[in-house]
């Protein structure tokens, strides 16, 4: 299926994703932080790139917009996971250059679920 990248500073969090996502039929690589997310895009070249907000170094969106001026990963889609869901929060997300924003807690079959929808939707799945 797709190559997925998570960044997640949270490492129960971002194992549990990449567990859920592996499961799926998904390769996973993951990332502690946000600018680790920016290095490991260039070398993978991931189908999709998931970024929590809060992480230390870049947050997720710094990380979003930061890829979205690098040539070989500019085009990528980026998914923003956050469990702050108010208005202007996931407007931040979408202004960054995310195409959706997931909000934590998900449960595992609804994480799957979504993904995959987006993939499809983007034409990657």
């Amino acid at each position: 299926m797709a190559h997925i990248l998570v960044a997640e500073d949270e490492r129960d969090i971002r194992e549990l994703i990449a567990f859920t996502l592996t499961f799926a039929g998904h390769k996973i690589t993951q990332a502690s932080n946000g600018e680790q997310a920016v290095e490991l895009a260039q070398q993978v070249l991931p189908d999709l790139i998931m970024t929590d907000v809060r992480m230390p170094k870049m947050t997720g969106y710094e990380a979003c917009r930061m890829l979205k001026t690098i040539e070989s990963v500019k085009n990528i889609p980026i998914i923003i996971l956050s469990a702050k869901g108010q208005d202007e929060e996931i407007e931040t997300g979408m202004d960054a250059g995310a195409v959706d924003y997931i909000l934590k807690p998900f449960a595992p079959d609804e994480l799957t679920r979504r993904v995959n929808e987006i993939l499809a939707k983007l034409g990657v799945a």
